[in-house]
């Protein structure tokens, strides 16, 4: 970021096609900052007996070295990656050279769904003050999202409602872990009002405490490896229940994206539910084939990539997918499985470039073509 930047802050005239939409970027509060934010009587009663802002529940292998973060993210104040706007935006927007970031801050989920969307509340009032205010998003490269807890459907609809209106807030953001399954008609007024606003609903994955984390049929893993995979079969899970239960047959223009939960899987969880379909249709309800529900109404983000040491076999599942129906790119900055825009593209087929790197992107938040240019901004195409 140049010095003029820093000083005016005042976006050029001049406007540059946008060629990278980053649909998974993690804004964290500084120490104390969010504490003020979260409405009462959970602010008192529950959340100051709780630390909030500065503990992360993750885990990764450079964990003890950079708390499973890019080493470089880490502001020189002392506070925790993702947590300064400046050093985001030139690392990630300048450097890396996305165009427009869809910003996940987390919300840990609480015993009490309440209490989980009091928190939920208070982040969005954070987010939009300190990342999607005039001053830090004078370049209007940021977007957010509306934090919603989906175990509190009525809390949901209230901050969706409340939020569905700003400018610069491109999505609802759930977890897929609190019970039942999505198909369950208790989601309904969430579903209703997400397509009510033509906003897209994006899942992603999370670490609450006790019975919020994700289960498998068989218990709890023992480890965060095991977490790590689970996070895919608790949204194939999802996704069954949203085709099964008649959920978009319900809400024909619900849109759904799956954060960091992988996506190859999707190949042959597909295959598998056309197979059931096709020898038990007339006890399904749904009215067409599951993958076809899939292909228009769910979309996946990039990373993690699952990478094979033979690239013609990813080659050939993106083919076998519609990858270019399907996929948003993301980065997941600034965690340390961080993906670079230009070396993703790099990966993926000629015709679904553009499609997976911004095109996917520009129509499921609604975005714009284009963006005011930036000074020393790194272009990916």
């Amino acid at each position: 970021m140049t010095l003029a930047h820093q000083q005016a802050r005042i976006p050029a005239a001049e406007q540059v096609a946008v060629r990278v939409v980053d649909s998974d970027v993690h804004p964290v509060p500084r120490r104390g900052e969010l504490l003020e934010y979260i409405p009462e009587p959970y602010r008192t009663s529950y959340f100051r007996s709780h630390r909030v802002g500065d503990t992360i529940l993750y885990d990764a292998p450079d964990y003890a070295h950079a708390y499973a973060m890019r080493v470089d993210s880490f502001p020189e104040n002392g506070e925790f990656p993702g947590s300064d706007p400046d050093l985001a935006f030139r690392q990630l927007i300048l450097d890396a050279g996305s165009d427009i970031a869809i910003l996940e801050p987390t919300v840990k989920a609480a015993r009490l769904p309440e209490a989980t969307q009091a928190l939920a509340t208070g982040v969005n009032h954070w987010l939009a003050n300190h990342w999607l205010d005039s001053h830090n998003n004078w370049h209007t490269r940021w977007r957010g999202s509306i934090c919603a807890a989906i175990d509190d459907p009525v809390g949901a609809v209230r901050e969706i409602e409340h939020w569905a209106g700003h400018e610069y807030m491109s999505q609802i953001l759930i977890k897929a872990e609190p019970r039942p399954a999505w198909g369950d008609p208790k989601y309904d007024p969430i579903w209703a009002a997400a397509t009510k606003h033509d906003l897209v609903v994006s899942c992603h994955l999370a670490r609450g405490a006790f019975e919020t984390m994700p289960m498998t049929p068989v218990g709890f893993p023992s480890y965060n490896h095991d977490f790590m995979v689970t996070y895919s079969l608790l949204a194939a899970n999802q996704i069954m229940s949203l085709i099964f239960d008649g959920v978009f047959d319900r809400f024909p223009s619900l849109r759904i994206v799956f954060v960091e939960h992988a996506f190859t899987w999707i190949l042959p969880l597909m295959w598998r539910m056309d197979a059931i379909y096709e020898a038990r249709k007339s006890f399904t309800g749904i009215r067409r084939k599951p993958s076809e529900y899939v292909k228009e109404h769910i979309k996946f983000t990039t990373q993690p990539l699952d990478y094979p040491e033979d690239k013609t076999e990813l080659t050939r599942a993106f083919e076998w997918m519609e990858c270019e129906k399907i996929l948003l790119f993301s980065s997941d900055y600034p965690h340390w499985t961080f993906d670079d825009p230009s070396w993703l593209a790099k990966h993926l087929p000629t015709y679904a470039r553009e499609r997976v790197m911004f095109r996917n992107g520009i129509e499921t938040y609604h975005l714009p073509e284009t963006v005011p240019v930036l000074q020393g901004q790194r272009r990916v195409f």
